[in-house]
C-alpha cells in the first residue's frame, strides 16, 4: 500500500506561482505512475501532469508551458511546479500513484487562484 500526502497548497494571486509537493511512502522510482489530478467544484477529476513508466512525463493541454512535474527519487517526493495560474486553475489538487494496478489517492490539497 502506498501512502500520499500533499503540501503546498493555499491561494494565489493570478500569475503567480506554486509549487505543490506530494511525499509517498513507497520508493516512486519503482511505481508505474505518478502524478497530479485535480477537481474543479461541479466537474470531474482531470489529469493535470503524469509520469508514467517507460513512456515519460504527459500534461494536459490546458497546463502545458505553465506547470512542470520532477521528482526526487531520493526522498521519494513528487513536484507539481505550477507558473502563471489563472483563476480556472482553481481546484482541489490530488496525488496519485499506480502501482500493480492499483491506484492509490492523496487527501487532496486546496488551490485557489483569485486577487
Amino acid at each position: 500500500q502506498v501512502q500520499l500526502v500533499e503540501f503546498g497548497g493555499g491561494l494565489v494571486q493570478p500569475g503567480g506561482s506554486r509549487r505543490l509537493s506530494c511525499s509517498a511512502s513507497a520508493t516512486i522510482s519503482s511505481l508505474n505512475a505518478m502524478g497530479w489530478y485535480r477537481q474543479a467544484p461541479g466537474t470531474q477529476r482531470e489529469l493535470v501532469a503524469v509520469f508514467r513508466s517507460g513512456v515519460g512525463t504527459v500534461y494536459a493541454d490546458s497546463v502545458k508551458g505553465r506547470f512542470t512535474l520532477s521528482r526526487d527519487n531520493v526522498r521519494n517526493i513528487v513536484f507539481l511546479q505550477m507558473n502563471t495560474l489563472k483563476p480556472e486553475d482553481t481546484a482541489v489538487y490530488y496525488c496519485k500513484a499506480e502501482e500493480r494496478g492499483l491506484d492509490y489517492w492523496g487527501q487532496g490539497i486546496q488551490v485557489t487562484v483569485s486577487s
